[in-house]
């Protein structure tokens, strides 16, 4: 083919793709499927080999490579002992680097499965009818119908479109909407920014609706070739590893500063060089959390794991750590706190209220006045349940004998209010044309051809407020009945008050030859009728909605809904009581100035008849007083908000794509209560964060300590001038091993039950806090002490006037400090399982992977310790039995100097937040 796509006609088009309007067959577009493969527009993972390099892109990794290949030339250059701590401290680099690459592997593969789980859907003739099919499976050839909100699946040549308007500003820069049509253009080098009849895979329907052609998928379409460009790209850091890696970048310059005057304090003394720059490795050795940034990620990807199967599928990794300190949740109310079940049970017409029985939308059921049914359907009902079911673009569907709705559910209950009493739309009924609904308007409109040979017909429904400006009459079977707007509107408030979502229907005749619909047309409509209908609140909402309160959450409910609705909902759910009247609806809040809606924004719980402009308005008031917010959002207009709240969740069942792109998190049941269940998880992400941060750094610090205590006290001390009391080496070994076996397994810690009974925390809370530096200060005391006593203990009868006498007794009394340092660790550990309770508040045996770390650690370090050919790699050598009495007591600092912060906190600054069950 010669010519670009936007050069055909519509039914040149159709040629080159061999199909046709009507769509293709079901084995028609399995087969094509099988030749152009799924259409899968995401970045290509990584390879494996690229992923294994990038753990040594690491200014901590740098410097233990620095370290080997000092100790490298010193060994070349004489010192023959040193080429064992090169190949260790090799050794160490590339084991850690193995464990993060499958680590990172691991939460890679996490996240993609949770990708995978956002499985978007577009709708296709198949088979000559209109079916909802995955993304992945559209195929060229494939017609899509396309609506406002929708994401275009492939690259489509349009067939037909009203009222279009796309964002491409994902693949063309452009930051306004595009305007959309169907004419053929004939330059042969247009951008695409200016091929206007092709709508491009990955942009977004902004507005209007469309009917288009598939002509290609894939790496096929704009976003494919980009995406090939692309696939190597590096992926950039979250906001919590941006926040990590400067706390670590500030903790190396920190300790290589310690390791200069370490190194300095060493000459002054009189040490050589060499045993000056070794103990000055030993320090910064000890003193790096080489694993901390792998520990991160991996606290994120499991609690983003977690999250999925509560029904909160996590988009932007970040998210799953900021949903814990969230203050504010900002609700829809269709489909959120409520059912989405839609029921018409009310229908209003002639100024008569009629009641329709039966539930759900299976359609069964009877119109009644006062109690009695009758027997045949009053002509005002009869046009306003017509209305409903012409001016629709929802399908009742039954499978199995259970009913559907493929569309709005609203929608969907104007399909079966009508099909209940035999109103029946015709299967050839021509929609001329079409206005969609919009949040701006608040109304639909669709255009008809008319029955007789002289009109067409107009039908309108949306908000009774809006469609009541446009009528300038009624619909009555007598003539003496007037048209009142407010005697109707007080029977919408009467309806809203009893929790009813009500609808009104209007209709207008419109010459033959109009067959073009704009909203120009829409005035002097006939009002028809209300359908009321009602949508109960979720039992689990409710218990969320509790929750919230007693964990120091406000929830506060943002609906497009009557404020009489909303009101009865909100007090149903327990967001208001009966006696609170804090609502505010879009009017009102459209007339505020910011500073005006900041200053009442803190008592306003509920929100009615909102347009979505209103909610980013609420978002970035509440922001302005510290409030940390999560927003939720289902349409194109929404995207501003999701994309400015701290946490914008979108819904998975009714949201647009374009809500799910700006969202950082997707629900799969559009459920309010899984959105508190992800605070929950959120919650409990931090504490594991926090937990291994505050094992993690204490440890190391203890360990530094270890080292520049001996170099400081070696003056006085003749031995801790012949050697440190731990080598390089071994202390690589233990924060590697501390790192695997003993911080990872924190992350396994049984979750609280009772983490929703205390306030969120500080969103601006910083890594090293006041608690941080108090706890390594004190474990750093308690790891060093009983360390230091252990080497001086057996090893001083080593040393006579500085000079070594026995060997082989020095190395066992650092073998007795290494195994020294490990026991005070695991006595720590078991503390350290939680930040602010007592270890005797919970279970010993409640982590079965920390014990199994555990005993893990202390069956390597008895080989270490016992087994000849480690001996000479470790330095390590076997030591009497009885030394244990002096060294298992060791177990104990750890442990108690823990508890007794922790009592002590607890005790008199009432500092309790983390709650662990017993």
């Amino acid at each position: 083919m010669n010519k670009k796509w936007y050069q055909l006609n519509i039914e040149e088009s159709f040629a080159a793709l061999s199909c046709q309007e009507s769509g293709l067959s079901s084995k028609e577009a399995q087969k094509r499927l099988q030749h152009y493969g799924y259409n899968e527009l995401s970045f290509k993972r990584r390879s494996a080999w690229m992923r294994f390099l990038s753990q040594f892109h690491n200014p901590l990794v740098y410097i233990l490579l620095l370290a080997a290949t000092t100790t490298a030339i010193l060994s070349f250059s004489g010192n023959k002992d040193m080429f064992a701590d090169t190949l260790v401290i090799l050794c160490v680099v590339i084991l850690n680097a193995i464990l993060g690459f499958f680590q990172e592997g691991k939460a890679e593969s996490a996240l993609l499965a949770l990708q995978n789980m956002m499985v978007s859907e577009t709708v296709a003739l198949r088979d000559n009818e209109e079916k909802t099919i995955a993304t992945r499976e559209v195929v060229p050839g494939d017609v899509v119908i396309l609506q406002g909100g929708d994401k275009v699946p492939a690259d489509v040549r349009l067939l037909r479109c009203k009222d279009m308007t796309v964002d491409e500003a994902a693949l063309t820069g452009e930051s306004l909407p595009v305007n959309k049509n169907t004419a053929t253009l004939s330059n042969p080098d247009l951008p695409p920014g200016d091929q206007s009849c092709i709508a491009f895979s990955g942009t977004f329907l902004l507005s209007g609706s469309a009917k288009a052609v598939v002509v290609s998928t894939g790496k096929y379409t704009e976003f494919g070739k980009i995406a090939a460009m692309m696939s190597h790209t590096r992926q950039a850091l979250t906001p919590l590893q941006k926040k990590i890696t400067e706390f670590t970048r500030t903790l190396i310059i920190l300790i290589l500063a310690l390791g200069l005057l370490n190194f300095m304090l060493g000459g002054m003394i009189g040490y050589s060089l060499v045993y000056s720059f070794l103990a000055s490795v030993s320090l910064i050795v000890a003193a790096i959390p080489e694993m901390l940034p792998m520990i991160v990620t991996a606290i994120l990807a499991l609690a983003a794991s977690v999250m999925a199967k509560r029904n909160a599928l996590i988009r932007r990794l970040p998210a799953a750590e900021t949903l814990g300190c969230t203050t504010v949740i900002c609700s829809d109310k269709t489909g959120t706190l409520t059912r989405n079940e839609m029921t018409v049970v009310d229908v209003y017409a002639d100024n008569v209220h009629y009641e329709l029985s039966g539930v759900g939308y299976e359609p069964v059921g009877h119109i009644q006045r006062d109690g009695q049914i009758l027997d045949s359907l009053p002509a005002p009902v009869q046009h306003t349940l017509t209305a409903g079911l012409y001016c629709n673009n929802a399908t009742l569907h039954q499978t199995d004998g259970v009913y559907h709705i493929i569309g709005d559910p609203t929608e969907g209950a104007l399909i079966v209010s009508a099909k209940k009493n035999a109103v029946q739309k015709p299967p050839l009924q021509l929609v001329l044309d079409e206005i969609p609904f919009e949040s701006e308007r608040m109304y639909m409109a669709t255009l008809h051809a008319g029955e007789g040979e002289n009109e067409n017909i107009i039908y309108i429904k949306g908000s009774p407020e809006v469609i009541l400006e446009l009528c300038n009459s009624q619909y009555s079977q007598t003539s003496d009945t007037a048209f009142s707007r407010q005697t109707i509107l007080n029977q919408v408030e009467m309806m809203a008050d009893n929790a009813l979502r009500v609808l009104a229907m209007a209709q207008k005749s419109v010459p033959k030859t109009h067959t073009n619909l704009t909203e120009d047309d829409i005035h002097s409509c006939c009002f028809l009728g209300l359908q009321g209908m009602i949508d109960p609140p979720r039992e689990e909402a409710i218990a969320a909605v509790k929750k919230c309160k007693t964990s120091g959450i406000r929830t506060l409910m943002i609906t497009g809904d009557h404020r009489l609705t909303a009101q009865a909902v909100a007090r149903t759910l327990g967001i208001i009581d009966n006696q609170q009247q804090n609502l505010l609806i879009g009017e009102q809040l459209a007339k505020m100035s910011d500073d005006d809606l900041y200053d009442v924004v803190e008592d306003v719980s509920v929100y009615a008849r909102v347009a979505p402009e209103h909610k980013l308005r609420v978002v970035q008031q509440l922001q302005r007083h510290g409030h940390v917010t999560a927003i939720t959002g289902d349409g194109v207009n929404d995207a501003p908000a999701l994309k400015a709240a701290d946490i914008g969740i979108a819904m998975g069942i009714t949201g647009t794509e374009v809500s799910k792109e700006a969202a950082s998190m997707v629900l799969t049941d559009d459920n309010f209560a899984s959105i508190v269940g992800a605070v929950e998880e959120g919650r409990h992400a931090w504490h594991n964060l926090e937990k291994a941060i505050l094992y993690t750094l204490p440890t190391n610090g203890g360990q530094a300590l270890l080292v520049m205590g001996a170099i400081l006290l070696a003056p006085f001390i003749p031995l801790f001038g012949a050697r440190l009391p731990l080598e390089p080496v071994q202390i690589l070994w233990i924060n590697l091993f501390d790192s695997v076996f003993l911080t990872i397994p924190l992350m396994m810690e049984v979750k609280s039950s009772h983490l929703l009974t205390d306030p969120p925390r500080d969103a601006a809370e910083k890594i090293a806090n006041r608690l941080f530096f108090q706890r390594v200060l004190l474990i750093g005391l308690a790891i060093s002490l009983p360390s230091f006593y252990v080497y001086y203990y057996f090893g001083a009868a080593a040393v006579v006037d500085g000079v070594v006498i026995n060997p082989l007794l020095l190395t066992q009394a650092q073998t007795a400090a290494f195994w020294a340092v490990l026991l005070v660790h695991l006595g720590f550990v078991m503390s350290a399982r939680s930040t602010r309770r007592s270890a005797f508040s919970f279970s010993p045996f409640g982590n079965r992977w920390l014990l199994a770390g555990a005993l893990f650690s202390l069956f390597t370090h008895y080989h270490l310790t016992y087994t000849p050919a480690l001996n000479a790699i470790f330095r390590t050598a076997e030591f009497p039995l009885e030394w244990w009495g002096v060294i298992l007591p060791c177990l104990l600092p750890g442990f108690i100097v823990l508890e007794l912060d922790k009592y002590l906190r607890n005790k008199w600054l009432g500092n309790s937040q983390e709650i662990t069950p017993p």
